[in-house]
């Protein structure tokens, strides 16, 4: 649940961070809205399906799911802030960023499902 509460907090943060960029602000928002929204139903499918027998194949799974979807929507994204006439760059930077501190909280809520499964010897 604790990474669920971070990766959502993040998530609200980045967004407003991405609306204060100034001239880059609404690709900048588009950005760090898909990247959030994203990591945040990562996180919720990796507490909902990641656990039970093989938990980290399980969420290697989602994640590499999550990471397809995130491919597309930045294709998406690019394509839909460049004929808003917006910042390119800016949705760039306010995704990626974020992604980078998102996939680590995914990492580590990942290693966290391999604690507890038992025995190890």
């Amino acid at each position: 649940m604790k990474h669920q509460l971070l990766t959502a907090a993040l998530a609200v943060g980045f967004v407003l961070v991405a609306l204060a960029a100034g001239p880059y602000r609404r690709g900048a928002f588009v950005g760090a809205s898909i990247s959030g929204a994203t990591a945040v139903g990562s996180i919720i499918a990796l507490g909902k399906f990641g656990r039970g027998s093989k938990p980290v194949q399980r969420a290697l799974a989602i994640l590499t799911v999550t990471f397809i979807v995130r491919i597309l929507l930045v294709a998406l994204g690019v394509v839909l802030v460049q004929r808003a006439g917006e910042s390119i760059p800016g949705f760039v930077v306010a995704f990626f960023v974020p992604y980078f501190v998102f996939a680590a909280v995914e990492g580590l809520f990942v290693h966290s499902l391999n604690r507890g499964t038992g025995p190890t010897a």
